[in-house]
């Protein structure tokens, strides 16, 4: 089925270009008569077609360009230049947004969008615009997309005048599976960053112990150094050598030496573990440091691939919602509870465009819990996203689904892509009161 979707998604862009790429002069009629034989013509040179604007491709290709070859402080500046009002303190899906929109207006602000793509990516340009063939340019985007090099070969190759439709459709394709690793990535790195704070909570207490340990060592240390002192500052007021020294007296002598031979042993070997708690503690603290470090990076990470994939799930929502394999619903009606905001109207679009009937619940954030039973006695069905959805929602959700024998299911996340991979299961077989997994 993935395979067929992909193939649905290439479909859906066969209008790449607009008719008048393919010849720019069809339909040009001079307002002034002029003989051929007048002209000069070299035979042996034939103009070469100029590259193709972003106001000429279809479409379906400028979420895609503006999303991937342009960064958002480059876009804001764009659409300030161009004194769209709010631009200064628009979100990025606005900003986006504003920006498709303009890409096919021409004298409404494609030109400065073509500028700005043309400066930021001179140099991949000037790269592809020594392909003489199609082959080459293909291989030219394949070596870019292997070292990673997205967004200048992408508006190279779309913009090349000897790219045909195989082309932009191979580049499409490739683009729009970048949004698949992004959210593979997304998750190792949720993965990950989880190993690590478990980690860190580990060295934390491993370093409190170590930082005891050294003031029980300094404790013992100081107590030493009084006895120490106590039996020397006793030993000073005991008479000279050469005086006679009575039997008694020299026994004491004798043993206070001792003593201070085994103290001074125990203070040495004191110092020694000190100094090696000291130099544990001290790379614990460093480890520490480093763990805290990549927690940081982490936690920044994951929080622009959620962006990124939520960006992406936002630029293809309108051929994720109509896949190669259609999915047919026959009238059931889904109740999704949960959920972001944003993401529900591409969600309806998805089950509505199937054959079913769309109802939603916020999981408690501006509508009551108590209107929950009510809506799922009208569903067939039930879906939530474990990610984004409270705990109360869910029990509440849950009992009432019992009572009324109306499967469940829970999502991995809200996404676009959990819901319609769970859909099939409900198109193969009318769902029981088991729950449904998902």
């Amino acid at each position: 089925m993935t395979i067929r979707l992909h193939d649905r998604l290439l479909s859906n862009v066969l209008d790449f270009r607009a008719p008048q790429v393919s010849n720019p002069l069809a339909g040009f009629r001079p307002s002034v008569e002029i003989d051929p034989d007048t002209v000069p013509v070299s035979k042996n040179l034939p103009a070469r077609p100029r590259r193709t604007r972003i106001w000429e491709l279809g479409s379906s290709l400028h979420c895609s360009i503006i999303g991937t070859c342009l960064s958002t402080a480059e876009l804001r500046h764009v659409l300030v230049q161009l004194k769209v009002n709010g631009m200064q303190g628009a979100n990025e899906h606005d900003l986006h947004s504003f920006g498709v929109g303009l890409a096919g207006k021409r004298e409404l602000g494609a030109k400065l969008l073509q500028k700005m793509l043309d400066r930021r990516h001179e140099r991949a340009i000037k790269t592809f615009a020594a392909a003489n063939d199609t082959e080459t340019l293909r291989s030219l985007w394949k070596d870019a997309l292997n070292k990673g090099d997205i967004p200048g070969a992408y508006w190279a190759v779309l913009t090349h005048p000897l790219t045909d439709e195989a082309l932009i459709k191979l580049a499409f394709g490739d683009v729009h599976m970048l949004s698949h690793l992004v959210g593979a990535a997304n998750r190792a790195d949720i993965r990950r960053l989880r190993e690590l704070e478990a980690e860190n909570a580990g060295l934390t207490e491993e370093l409190r112990r170590a930082r005891q340990q050294i003031r029980d060592g300094f404790a013992s240390r100081d107590q030493i150094i009084r006895q120490l002192n106590e039996l020397l500052a006793k030993h000073d007021r005991l008479e000279p050598p050469q005086s006679p020294v009575p039997n008694g007296d020299r026994d004491d002598l004798a043993a206070m030496e001792e003593v201070i031979r085994d103290l001074s042993k125990k203070l040495a070997r004191d110092s020694a573990r000190r100094e090696s708690a000291e130099a544990r503690l001290a790379a614990l603290a460093a480890a520490l440091r480093d763990k805290e470090h990549q927690v940081q990076m982490l936690s920044k990470q994951t929080e622009t691939l959620q962006r990124e994939l939520d960006m992406v799930e936002q630029h293809f929502s309108h051929t994720i919602a109509t896949p190669a394999d259609p999915i047919d619903l026959d009238g059931a009606t889904i109740l999704y509870v949960g959920g972001r905001a944003n993401q529900i109207p591409q969600l309806r679009a998805l089950v509505e465009g199937s054959g079913g009937q769309f109802l939603n619940h916020d999981g408690g954030l501006e509508q009551s819990l108590g209107q929950l039973p009510g809506l799922i006695s009208r569903a067939d069905v039930v879906f939530f996203p474990a990610d984004c959805v409270s705990h109360a929602a869910v029990a509440a959700l849950k009992r009432a689904c019992r009572q009324t024998a109306t499967p469940y299911a829970p999502l991995r996340a809200s996404s676009l892509a959990c819901l319609m991979a769970a859909l099939p299961a409900l198109q193969q077989t009318q769902p029981s009161a088991a729950e449904v997994t998902a």
